[in-house]
């Protein structure tokens, strides 16, 4: 941000910067070679999947499942409790471990069986069955003509529909068939697709990844860095954004501000949220579209691959009466406070990139302090808008990065945030809860580059 926008918490000397699928593509008619090709370049691996299941709902997939383990999976991901206790079912019991995951199912249709054999092996098919119909996918799928069943499911070796053997009825004839067309059963696994096969926990991992990308809450970004329109689609979805206004959080952090708590604050929509693997992820926060146009052509010139999310934020922070009338825009918002100063709203954004490996998010800094750090007034060969302390930040440890603080509290889907350094945390913490006693105040550590913890320190380079 510019650097009147730029606020640190507890500085004397100026503000604070307080921070802040994959497309889904479906073919119901045969694709081509080519296509089936560009839907396998773009399907994330299961290993992908798994660390994603691991980081964000603690399931660790065992090399063979049970019915009943896919069946908690599938709950926990849909994080679905049941609505009510009536037992359903032949083979299970309320006290049993699954109990409550299979009633959860069996309300939203998930679950059509009487007979959930929770001990059971889960077969390939059975797996599939019950991702379809937890992606949403079942009307699609009994939509299907018999021709067009038999089409997707030659893909994968099976026969259908007379005199196959197969022992599907048409309904799971049209489910896999459905799984098949859609992607949700990966291209990768149609050769090798047996009826009655116990599932690995790799096709496990696949379906949930499927389910959770069906369902919007997999991994969330724009492109990568080697698309040719990602600059489009930044440029597109940076001109769709807004300030963010939230009165019932502002009413807090505003109030923080006019006491001195902390001298600026984000807003951000977890709508956005990028939702990347930590370990390879950093969050870099900038107010010139331009200059993030500049930066993916910047990291794609130095070899540097990476998945792209445009997250949407809005800054506050002090402007004071002496800098003289502020000029407001449909980005740039003040309402004056009591003392004469005002309170001044901003359009920023972060950019969340997902690199290939850790060495490319090590190498990040490199390039930023190569091409987009600002070192002496007039200093040229950077990219447009580059800043004394450029700000980018990663939620893991990080060599030559340093370890800072984020107080955040939450309004539904909103969220406002200060960063501070770490021994200021309890302060502003107590602060907000001062306040406002009812709000949760949620402080955690992470890490960030040197120049922005200079800044932090009253080092305005």
């Amino acid at each position: 941000m510019k650097a009147s926008h730029r606020f640190h918490s507890h500085s004397k000397l100026a503000a604070s910067f307080a921070l802040s699928g994959a497309l889904l593509l479906s073919a119901l008619a045969p694709a081509s070679a080519h296509e089936e090709g560009a839907l396998a370049a773009n399907q994330p691996s299961s290993s992908e999947y798994k660390q994603y299941l691991q980081d964000n709902y603690k399931i660790a997939l065992p090399s063979s499942l049970s019915r009943g383990e896919f069946i908690r999976d599938v709950a926990q991901v849909l994080q679905l409790q049941p609505a009510g206790t009536d037992n359903k079912f032949d083979d299970l019991q309320p006290a049993d471990p699954v109990f409550k995951s299979a009633l959860a199912l069996s309300e939203k249709g998930i679950l059509t069986s009487s007979s959930v054999a929770a001990e059971g092996p889960l077969t390939e098919e059975a797996a599939v069955f019950i991702a379809l119909k937890a992606a949403e996918l079942k009307e699609l799928a009994y939509t299907y003509p018999d021709a067009k069943i038999s089409a997707a499911l030659a893909k994968i070796h099976v026969s259908y529909p007379e005199g196959n053997g197969s022992g599907l009825t048409r309904q799971a004839a049209q489910e896999l068939a459905a799984a098949v067309d859609t992607g949700l059963l990966p291209s990768e696994w149609h050769d090798t697709f047996q009826l009655g096969q116990p599932a690995s926990d790799e096709l496990a991992a696949d379906l949930l990844g499927g389910v959770l990308s069906f369902k919007g809450e997999y991994k969330n970004y724009l492109g990568t860095v080697n698309e040719p329109d990602i600059y489009s689609k930044l440029y597109k979805a940076y001109k769709a954004e807004d300030l963010i206004q939230v009165k019932e959080l502002q009413s807090i952090v505003d109030e923080a501000l006019k006491q001195n708590l902390v001298t600026g604050y984000n807003l951000k929509d977890t709508r956005y949220n990028a939702n990347f693997d930590t370990k390879l992820s950093l969050t870099y926060g900038h107010d010139d579209i331009t200059h993030a146009v500049q930066l993916i052509g910047l990291l794609r010139s130095e070899g540097i691959d990476a998945k792209v999310q445009l997250e949407p934020k809005t800054s506050a922070f002090i402007y004071l009466k002496e800098w003289g009338e502020p000029k407001q825009t449909d980005s740039y918002k003040v309402v004056q406070i009591e003392n004469g100063n005002y309170i001044a709203y901003a359009k920023e954004y972060d950019i969340a990139f997902e690199f290939a490996t850790a060495e490319q998010k090590a190498k990040f800094q490199d390039v930023i302090f190569q091409y987009a750090k600002k070192n002496s007034e007039n200093a040229t060969g950077l990219i447009a808008s580059s800043w004394w302390q450029p700000l980018y930040y990663s939620l893991t440890e990080i060599k030559d990065y340093k370890e800072i603080a984020n107080n955040k509290i939450t309004k539904g889907h909103y969220y406002a945030q200060s960063f501070s350094l770490t021994d200021k945390t309890a302060d502003i913490a107590a602060g907000f809860k001062k306040l406002s006693p009812d709000t949760q105040v949620t402080s955690y550590h992470f890490w960030v580059d040197a120049p922005f913890y200079n800044y932090l320190l009253g080092d305005y380079k």
